[in-house]
């Protein structure tokens, strides 16, 4: 082989090996550092809409360790919203992974009066929030916790053992290590109302924004068998133009 043909064949191979190097940086980015969430339900509309299909950034609030912070580590906020596992497991024994706003962190003192959020003793201004009307007013929900866990509908049995415990007066003090939690659709969340606190240890990442939305309904998350699934993969290809929501591409989440 000649001097050319060599050094050719040392350059394909050092290029390979650079592609290679790419794509296995790239899959510890998407991995590791993002993930993909589809929205499945509407109980944090009109943030977030049944199928907006969004980026959550997982390494910020991963606990800090000994080694270099390359990337910023923080605490959670009030009032952003946040992708964490539920606390409690569902009907299936499952821990559905859920996307709401916290509205208390450890020491806040929460209530709700008609829908409103009070926060330490002061009355919270959420303009996304979606506020009870003399229909669907729901004195558990839009009262919280002013009547017993145990009569209000849906609620966690443990919870509602667990609530009374963290209740101060007109207040719910959340406690050291966790979060409370709500839904924008305050009308139409499953929440921290009813199935209790969520732990530090349960937060996954920050949703950063909605890289595609497509419309579909609630009821397509309960369809898990691989024929359902199938079928809604044929719809979605069969109608991408005509049923993304072009004007949500690329919309920061807030």
């Amino acid at each position: 082989m000649t001097k050319h043909g060599k050094d050719k064949q040392g350059s394909s191979i050092h290029e390979l090996a650079s592609l290679c190097s790419t794509l296995a940086v790239g899959l510890f980015v998407m991995s590791f550092l993002f993930q993909n969430f589809v929205i499945p339900s509407a109980s944090m509309a009109s943030t977030l809409l049944v199928g907006d299909h969004v980026v959550v950034e997982r390494v910020s609030l991963s606990p800090s360790s000994s080694l270099p912070n390359f990337i910023p580590y923080s605490d959670l906020k009030r009032d952003e919203p946040v992708v964490f596992f539920r606390p409690a497991p569902n009907a299936q024994g499952d821990h559905d992974i859920l996307i709401k706003r916290v509205i208390g962190i450890p020491g806040d003192r929460i209530h709700l009066r008609h829908g409103v959020v009070y926060r330490n003793g002061v009355a919270l201004h959420e303009p996304y929030a979606a506020m009870p009307n003399a229909t669907n007013y729901d004195p558990y929900n839009d009262d919280f916790p002013a009547l017993p866990a145990n009569e209000g509908r849906d609620v966690l049995a443990t919870w509602s053992v667990d609530l009374p415990t963290h209740i101060q007066g007109e207040d719910l003090i959340v406690p050291p290590g966790y979060y409370f939690m709500m839904g924008d659709n305050r009308t139409n969340s499953f929440d921290s109302r009813y199935w209790g606190l969520v732990p530090r240890a349960n937060l996954i990442g920050r949703p950063l924004f909605v890289y595609w939305s497509f419309r579909m309904s609630e009821e397509q998350q309960y369809k898990t068998s691989t024929a359902d699934k199938t079928s809604f993969a044929l719809h979605e290809f069969l109608h991408f133009f005509d049923e993304t929501r072009w004007d949500r591409t690329l919309k920061r989440i807030q």
